[in-house]
């Protein structure tokens, strides 16, 4: 279980299990979200949820799709800032992943 900021004061946290950062990779909820400029603003926030309500439409909802929704996307907390850090999470939580691998790889 991770936890990230959602304000630069630090009063206001949110935790993301392994699940949640495995459904964005999954559905690739960050690919083409940000802008050139690589700044996270509301606006950036609004087009994830306008994204996964999309995919939430479509059919039968995942249900991890669904509990990444509730528990991290959609929550009160979650503002700009908490998904300018949920992003850099994910980052962190990938090159651990891929380490790990290249690890496994070179043991065999």
């Amino acid at each position: 279980m991770y936890t990230i900021l959602c304000n630069l004061k630090g009063s206001r946290k949110l935790s993301v299990s392994e699940t949640h950062l495995n459904t964005i990779e999954h559905y690739a909820l960050f690919s083409d979200l940000l802008d050139s400029n690589g700044i996270v603003e509301e606006s950036v926030l609004e087009k994830l949820r306008l994204n996964v309500r999309s995919l939430l439409s479509n059919g039968e909802p995942d249900p991890q799709l669904v509990d990444l929704c509730e528990q991290v996307i959609f929550h009160s907390d979650m503002k700009a800032f908490g998904l300018h850090q949920l992003i850099l999470l994910f980052i962190d939580w990938e090159k651990e992943k891929l380490d790990a691998l290249k690890e496994s790889l070179k043991t065999e």
